[in-house]
């Protein structure tokens, strides 16, 4: 028999102070370390998801083994000091509360690693929507391998046009008809959150809801919106070590044609070459007819360092869209320079400031919409990586539920 695709499951949630407990996704401000020493002081000496993840912002900076080891110990000390309360075979309805004043909704559920497949031509009902890095996953691995507990930053997308699972669940939430769970204010700016039980006898019916999704498009009942390393890593050690336990990854789900879903740009920026030598080479790149495809409308991409600041339009692009023109052209450039670093920002403000210091190049373009991504995934398949990101960077999901994935 053919498991759900989307299930409830045993769910744990700190007893209290879910202030200090919840912290943004790991892999948000990878070029400010000062956030992050703001998320240390913000938690203080309380329990915090913080001690139980490793920010991408110290990879490469710290010793690898020691700080896993320090996040498994972690880890296995809060279960024992019994901070937890464990909820069993549950679904959670969730309402975030955006900067911009909007409520973003989803469930929190496991979803089922064995309908998922993140390589590429995959035909799975789950389906990544993006590229994923393959050597980005064995350091997760190391992470996740040993670990007592896991802790979602994974954002999960049906394609839902009846609003006829999430929505309904406002409804209860605003009458009374599910229990409270938590009602705070996210750290450092990171807006409000809420949680609710979702009552037994209407889970099945959900799960069931979003089983019959996957009749729309070609079987992708799921797609992921946000955490595709994470959910990736996750079906990497489900793999190597196949248990009942890690047949599961805790996520969100949420709708893509809610009102309060943006799709933002990925942004790249680029340190160890010289900025002016780097925007020639690109307009070069561009104007190569090897690079050139008629049959990809214009784009427009902007190059900022220091007080350099310039549009370029590529009137035949050789990608569909301007975040893979651009990844194309630093895949092939990039090659050849090892002391050169590509990473890649959420938010245009904090790219902006990183280019002001004129060492650090950036590229900015617009963003797919959202209403394109299922058609995109079913008929191109996986999009170039970091293609897009759900709203702003402060807008993430924060680490607030947790799940044992072993006995």
């Amino acid at each position: 028999m053919k498991k759900a695709i989307f299930s409830p499951t045993d769910i744990l949630l700190p007893k209290g102070n879910f202030e200090a407990w919840s912290v943004i996704a790991c892999d948000q401000f990878t070029s400010n370390e000062e956030y992050w020493q703001s998320v240390k002081a913000a938690a203080g000496e309380h329990p915090t998801s913080l001690n139980l993840i490793y920010p991408e912002v110290y990879l490469g900076k710290t010793d690898a083994t020691e700080m896993t080891a320090n996040i498994n110990n972690a880890m296995q000390k809060y279960v024992t000091d019994g901070i937890f309360e464990e909820y069993p075979n549950a679904l959670i309805y969730v309402e975030r509360t955006q900067r911009d004043g909007k409520l973003r909704c989803g469930i929190v559920g496991a979803v089922d690693l064995d309908a998922y497949d993140y390589n590429e031509g995959s035909t799975s009902r789950i389906r990544a929507t993006e590229k994923t890095v393959l050597e980005r996953i064995p350091p997760r691995v190391e992470i996740r391998k040993n670990a007592t507990l896991e802790l979602p930053h994974i954002l999960m997308l049906m394609d839902d046009t009846a609003r006829a699972i999430v929505e309904p669940l406002a409804t209860l939430a605003e009458s009374g008809a599910m229990r409270l769970l938590y009602d705070f204010d996210l750290m450092l700016d990171g807006g409000h959150l809420r949680g609710y039980l979702i009552p037994a006898d209407l889970t099945d019916g959900i799960c069931q809801k979003i089983e019959a999704l996957g009749e729309l498009h070609g079987g992708i009942t799921l797609a992921v919106g946000d955490g595709n390393h994470s959910l990736a890593t996750a079906k990497a050690c489900r793999t190597l070590h196949p248990t009942e336990r890690n047949r599961y990854a805790l996520c969100e789900v949420m709708n893509i044609h809610s009102e309060a879903l943006v799709f933002e740009p990925i942004f790249r920026t680029v340190e160890g070459i010289d900025a002016e030598v780097l925007l020639a080479d690109f307009k070069a790149y561009l104007a190569a007819p090897a690079n050139q495809n008629a049959g990809n409308a214009p784009q427009e991409i902007t190059f900022v360092c220091g007080a350099l600041r310039e549009t370029v339009t590529a009137a035949y692009p050789p990608h569909a869209l301007a975040v893979g023109t651009v990844q194309q052209f630093l895949d092939a450039y990039l090659a050849d320079k090892p002391d050169a670093v590509i990473d890649y920002i959420h938010d245009e403000e904090e790219l902006l400031s990183l280019c002001e210091n004129g060492k650090t190049s950036g590229f900015l373009y617009g963003c797919m919409g959202k209403s394109e991504l299922f058609d995109a995934v079913e008929k191109e398949g996986v999009l170039p990586r970091k293609t897009f990101s759900m709203g702003s960077a402060r807008d993430k999901r924060y680490y607030t539920e947790a799940r044992r994935i072993v006995e």
